[in-house]
């Protein structure tokens, strides 16, 4: 009964989240809003952490088999993914040293205070 609140939960969050999503017409898909509902009802104490644990739990234990449709689906657009490579790799090495660069500023002027 535990398995069933808790994905029932996750799941209300996750369709709310697509609602809103669908109705707003905001970029920000519906899957991440619905995350973000989730984190604030669990924050707010509205939901209790102890009803979500256990299907956030089973999740998390299965998360690689869940990448494997994606990855399967990733071998449709190898041709894609070869022609545009160096893109796809100055702009992932790009990102990360933004967010290195990010990460250490904010650091530095933490550990000042």
């Amino acid at each position: 009964m535990a398995y069933l609140r808790s994905f029932l939960i996750i799941f209300v969050c996750l369709m709310i989240g697509k609602g809103i999503q669908h109705f707003s017409g905001i970029a920000i898909p519906g899957s991440i809003i619905g995350m973000l509902l989730l984190f604030l009802s669990l924050s707010m104490g509205l939901v209790p952490a102890q009803w979500a644990m256990p299907g956030c739990h089973f999740l998390i234990r299965h998360m690689a088999l869940l990448f494997v449709p994606v990855g399967v689906g990733l071998m449709n657009y190898l041709d894609l993914i070869q022609n545009n490579s160096l893109t796809i790799l100055l702009s992932t090495i790009g990102s990360s040293v933004v967010v290195f660069i990010v990460i250490g500023i904010a650091t530095h002027y933490k550990e000042q205070q």
